[in-house]
């Protein structure tokens, strides 16, 4: 667990006291389930190339998918919630709303990171015919190339037709056709060669970074139009909050502490 070290106490100190949405420092644009927070090579929304210039402001609507050959992107979905997809992959929101939200991989590797998730989300990943519900903060892997749905840590409810089959942190299950197999036990650490289990974890490390920048940047000029506020969670709840000097938005937990499943 990555923890605001010297700001939590101060954090929680200035969200009582500074107004909301109050910096000129932060984007224009508010984050929504299908923001796209960080592109990388080749990659595309409804055939639109990506590059930097499109972050923070293109959105993958409801029925559009974002595609990559030789690239990478990073998706935000609920608050604390980050899809990522590898190299040569497809990926289609299928449902973007807060307490309703679910993408489909139809090709390739992704990997969600949930570092916030609360019993009123309804977060769905679907990859062949199997779809998994994600239950807790955790880190879970698609892989279409090798027919594997892995939680390193969390938990996860997998549905394909009338069976279900639950998994916790550690354990991997094979999807192949309309076929759920046992689940099985795997080595979380042979998978640190995996280029995009490697990239997500540094991207989870930026965001860590841009988070710790986030607090000084609240704590000097207060809440900027990001993704907060009672409009959308209400009290207690969590956001996005842009970072102007990470260009990006990262997740603001209203507690101060930032939980990553990278450790």
């Amino acid at each position: 667990m990555r923890l605001l070290q010297g700001f939590a106490s101060l954090f929680l100190a200035t969200l009582l006291s500074v107004p909301a949405w109050a910096s000129n420092n932060a984007s224009s644009n508010s984050a929504v389930p299908g923001t796209l927070n960080y592109v990388e090579g080749q990659a595309y929304v409804a055939n639109q190339p990506l590059d930097h210039n499109s972050i923070g402001k293109t959105t993958l609507e409801v029925g559009q998918s974002i595609n990559t050959d030789t690239g990478k992107a990073e998706i935000l979905l609920t608050p604390g919630v980050f899809l990522r997809v590898g190299d040569n992959s497809s990926v289609k929101m299928v449902a973007a709303g807060l307490a309703d939200t679910e993408v489909r991989v139809d090709q390739g590797h992704a990997i969600v990171e949930v570092d916030q998730i609360y019993p009123q989300n309804d977060l769905r990943v679907t990859m062949g015919q199997a779809t998994a519900r994600l239950l807790k903060p955790g880190l879970y892997d698609f892989d279409l190339q090798q027919n594997q749905l892995r939680v390193f840590d969390g938990k996860a409810m997998v549905q394909e037709g009338g069976r279900q089959i639950r998994i916790k942190g550690g354990h991997d299950l094979a999807v192949a056709g309309n076929a759920l197999y046992k689940e099985a036990k795997f080595d979380k650490q042979a998978m640190n060669g995996d280029d995009l289990y490697r990239w997500s974890s540094l991207r989870s490390d930026y965001v860590a970074e841009a988070n710790v920048d986030a607090a000084r940047i609240v704590v000097a000029d207060g809440w900027g139009p990001g993704y907060w506020g009672a409009g959308f969670w209400g009290p207690g709840w969590g956001g996005w909050y842009w970072d102007p000097w990470f260009s990006a938005y990262t997740y603001m937990p209203w507690d101060g502490i930032f939980y990553s499943p990278f450790g």
